[in-house]
């Protein structure tokens, strides 16, 4: 029995936290898709023209979004974002990352614009 409780004491802990990390918002219509592009790693992630941008990006990334999205894109809570780029275009996740939607919290005003279109462009180059 109290192995049965102690179970049920770790999944509470880790549903308070998924829900705390995703703003308490649990639903998400972005986009998913598929090879291991993580962020800040040697796992093929794409390159950008300027490093500042997605070294701002990155850290955008792991701090606001990898609760939902995980450290390599391919989701947990919210959706797979490993090949967003090829789905969207910068300006199309700029929008969603502005605006939130289908469960996505809204980040404008809680990033720069700089840093939504750092993170935007970002993640635009990986297809």
């Amino acid at each position: 029995m109290l192995k049965t409780i102690g179970s049920l004491v770790i999944m509470m802990a880790i549903v308070m936290m998924i829900a705390a990390g995703c703003g308490g918002n649990n639903t998400n219509n972005a986009p998913s898709g598929g090879t291991n592009n993580a962020p800040g790693g040697n796992n093929n992630a794409p390159s950008g023209n300027n490093e500042s941008v997605n070294a701002t990006a990155e850290a955008v990334y792991k701090q606001q979004c990898i609760s939902c999205h995980a450290a390599d894109l391919a989701g947990a809570v919210g959706p797979n974002l490993q090949k967003v780029g090829a789905r969207l275009d910068a300006e199309q996740i700029s929008t969603r990352i502005q605006n939130g939607g289908g469960g996505m919290p809204a980040y404008k005003g809680n990033l720069t614009d700089d840093e939504i279109g750092a993170l935007a462009e970002w993640l635009a180059a990986h297809k």
